[in-house]
This record gives structure tokens, sequence and C-alpha cells, in this order.
């Protein structure tokens, strides 16, 4: 992976995907327009790959930031490269479009450049983001995957995304796209949670042995959400390990643990709507973690998530029950 010339990965469709991008998602509580000033802050500070979801329900405001910095003169769109998800109640084939032309009309974009299967199980279509039945139970749906996968496919024919991807796709699932009879366009990216306390080296070098770049999500943890993350979860930038080897650098823990993934050959996602932040996560590029440091963080690793998404735990689909 370059992480001194161009700073970007060649996917196996051609297309290149800058190694370090810009995370938009925030808890409901935080105002939609934080999205808008952070990503404008990021473009400023250098991101150039910006990470959103039709579910983060902010692609106006995200949309917007970009459309600034076009404006201005910032960057051109060709220089940005834009990820959005299908989110799990469009899953059915005849949806999957629908979903993407909502994100690009809430962008105001013609096209992205990604468009990934946000997670291999499907909940009931409608318009809630997350349907309960009377009891407040999530409604699953069955769903063939290949079939979403063809229709993705489709959207990248008639040139609304440049390319195609998953997330949260475990090996097994990887595998029935890629053995997938008449398959068009093979997965360019998986992206999945990944850190230190999950630094996920089996399905690393798995999607590596086939072309598909993995992208890491919650790469500086996660904070403790109700919804998705327990509140007992740990504090990964809190870790003494990273906190020795940044301070031996003279850096921050989330720059090395950013600095860890990209050393591995991972595209690696940073989130923050805080500025000095922001500023600092990209700077990244110009240090390096020595072997012995490599070593010290990989041994941090114990299969922890924060994303368990237990309501999701009955579906067949579900990606965390197989060991990667």
């Amino acid at each position: 992976m370059d992480l001194t010339g161009s700073r970007c990965v060649r996917l196996s469709d051609a297309a290149t995907m800058p190694v370090l991008g810009f995370g938009t998602y925030a808890p409901a509580d935080v105002p939609k327009s934080k999205a808008r000033e952070a990503t404008q802050v990021a473009i400023d500070v250098g991101f150039r790959h910006i990470d959103a979801a039709y579910v983060y329900q902010n692609e106006e405001e995200v949309g917007e930031a970009m459309r600034v910095k076009m404006a201005d003169g910032t960057v051109r769109r060709e220089d940005l490269f834009y990820t959005t998800k299908l989110w799990c109640t469009f899953l059915q084939p005849e949806l999957v479009q629908t979903c993407l032309r909502r994100s690009l009309k809430k962008l105001r974009l013609d096209y992205v450049d990604l468009f990934l299967i946000h997670l291999p199980f499907a909940l009931k279509p409608g318009e809630d983001l997350l349907p309960t039945d009377a009891s407040g139970k999530v409604i699953l749906e069955p769903v063939d995957l290949c079939q979403t996968w063809e229709a993705l496919e489709s959207c990248k024919d008639a040139g609304l995304t440049r390319s195609i991807g998953v997330s949260n796709f475990n090996r097994r699932q990887l595998e029935m796209i890629l053995s997938k009879p008449g398959l068009k366009y093979k997965p360019v990216c998986n992206q999945v949670e990944c850190h230190p306390y999950l630094n996920q080296q089996k399905l690393l070098d798995f999607c590596k042995a086939r072309d598909i770049v993995l992208v890491a999500y919650s790469a500086l943890g996660s904070h403790r959400e109700p919804k998705w993350v327990a509140q007992d979860s740990p504090c990964l930038l809190e870790e003494p390990v990273l906190t020795a080897i940044a301070k031996n650098h003279g850096r921050s823990p989330a720059q090395v643990a950013l600095r860890y993934q990209l050393q591995r050959g991972v595209v690696v996602l940073a989130k923050s709507f805080s500025e000095k932040r922001i500023k600092e996560n990209f700077q990244v590029f110009d240090f390096e973690l020595t072997p012995e440091d490599m070593k010290a963080i990989d041994s941090l690793n114990r299969n922890f998530r924060y994303f368990r998404m237990d309501p999701a735990m009955d579906h067949p689909n579900y990606p965390f029950a197989d060991e990667y």
C-alpha cells in the first residue's frame, strides 16, 4: 500500500481509493449540522475519502459540505471518493436502486464512488430504519444476497456508482458472492469493524488473497451507545500499550491506531467531529511504527466487538457467529 506517494490503493476494478477516510456517522443526539461542519473541515485538512451511509440520515448535510468545497475551488468532484451504503430495509433486489437514488438526491450528486451492502441481513422493507413488531423485536426478513449483489451490479452498469462492495460480511458470505454463477463484478472491498482489540487478521489474509481491500471502521474504538454498544466496553484509546507507543513517537494513541492499520495494508476510517482531532487524525503519514510496535499492538487482539448487532442474532445471515 502506497503511504508516501498518492496515498491511494488500487481496487480490483482499477479505481483508486484513498487509504485514509473520514467517517461521518454520528449518534442521533448530535445535530445534523455537525456533519456538514466536520466534513468541510476534513476536506480542508486533506481528507479526500468520505464514508457515509443512507442510514446515517445526514447525507444532505455531507453533500452540502462537499458542494461548498467544490464551489470554493478546494476540490473537484473527481478529487473526492464518496462511499454510501445500502440499508437493510432495501436488500430486496427491486429496492436496491431506490436506496441509491435517494442518497444521490440528498447528496445532489450524479454518482457515488462506492456503494456497499451495509449488512448481510435484511429487515422488513418500509420507511422505518429499524422496523419492530408489537413486542419491540426487530423484524427480520429472508434475503438472497446473490440477487442483491446482482442489483448492485446493475447500479454500476447504470453509472450510479463507480465501484461496488460489501460491509460486515464474513468469509462464508464473501465466498457466496465470489462463487456466484455469472458473477460480473466482484466486491472491491469489505468494510468491517477493525482495531487492535479486533484485528481481523484471518479475514484480512482471506481478502488480500482475493484482491479485496479490507476497510476498517471503529478503528479508534467506539462511544458507548445504548442501542449498539455495551456500556462496559473498554476504551481503546486508553489502552496502556497504545499510550506507551504513542509517547515514544510523540504522537496520540489515535494516530498510532490509525497508522497501525495503514502499515497492515488496511484502508482506515477516522471519525471525529472535533476540528482539533480531525486535523490530528490526518497526520499519520509522516511517522512509522517499528516492527516491535506492530507486534505489541498485534498482541492486543482479543476478538472484542463494539458492534455485535444483537437484534439480528436470529437471522441466518447474521455475520458474527462464524470465526471470521
